[in-house]
């Protein structure tokens, strides 16, 4: 298994900064939050997205995601406007050399038939801009779709290898789901899985991994030994909420600590 964080814990922090971070503290990876309010955006131009990737290239380490905002599955949202958003998006990713791009689903409060067939119908069209550039689409359980059976429905619609999802642990325990039958449903959908920790339904205010009520032991253990797994710390949303560097090598460890234990088979 290797680990990757999530530029979502250090929001605004610059690149050499977050590459520094991640090499000592132990993470092979690292997803980049892609939103006009952070360094790296669809909107930086070549000589940006350059030297990002000659940062990391320098340190060894990969840039896991470009994890963007285009939501597939919202019919507020005209299909031009969510290519452009998504073609950015991957566009970005080539540029830098990211495998996977995040989108969100972002059906509404009751999604039924229509947000499927829309989600399902936006990404099948960008997959063939993914599959020219060698970038995979992952959709993550979230919001409309948050367990793995809502996500396999439109990506099984797609039925494109470049479409897969990207588990969110927590959002998969808020709809029930057991993390068994998520790792089972989304089979070779599975791009890679964030983890995250809380203290309850209730009240989402970011943890220590291990320190709260995730399953996230179970999550791991159900994972092929090649997965990546990346803790999306959500200090962005949460301001009362501990600085992630601090936290960032424990993690690390509580993860390989995971990951040293006998999976399911």
């Amino acid at each position: 298994m290797k680990s990757a964080f999530s530029t979502l814990g250090v929001p605004g922090m610059p690149i050499p900064d977050v590459v520094e971070l991640a090499v000592s503290s132990g993470y092979q990876g690292v997803e980049l939050r892609c939103h006009p309010e952070e360094p790296v955006h669809p909107g930086v131009g070549p000589g940006a997205r350059a030297a990002v990737v000659d940062e990391f290239a320098r340190a060894g380490v990969e840039i896991l995601t470009v994890a963007g905002y285009a939501r597939a599955a919202d019919t507020g949202v005209t299909d031009e406007a969510f290519r452009e958003e998504i073609d950015g998006l991957l566009w970005l990713a080539r540029d830098l050399g990211a495998p996977y791009v995040r989108v969100f689903p972002g059906g509404g409060d009751a999604p039924g038939p229509e947000a499927d067939e829309v989600a399902a119908r936006r990404l099948g069209a960008a997959a063939e801009v993914a599959n020219d550039f060698g970038v995979r689409i992952l959709l993550e359980t979230h919001d409309s779709h948050r367990t793995g059976a809502d996500a396999e429905r439109v990506v099984a619609a797609v039925g494109h290898p470049r479409v897969g999802v990207l588990w969110d642990v927590m959002h998969t325990w808020l709809g029930g789901e057991s993390p068994e039958v998520t790792s089972a449903t989304l089979g070779p959908y599975l791009g890679y899985v964030q983890v995250k920790d809380i203290a309850s339904a209730q009240d989402t205010t970011p943890l220590a991994l291990g320190a709260g009520v995730l399953p996230l032991a179970e999550c791991v253990g159900t994972l092929p030994d090649d997965t990546w797994v990346c803790w999306e710390y959500e200090k962005r949303w949460y301001e009362q909420a501990a600085p992630l560097p601090e936290l960032l090598p424990a993690g690390a460890r509580h993860l390989a600590d995971l990951a040293a234990r006998p999976r399911a088979r």
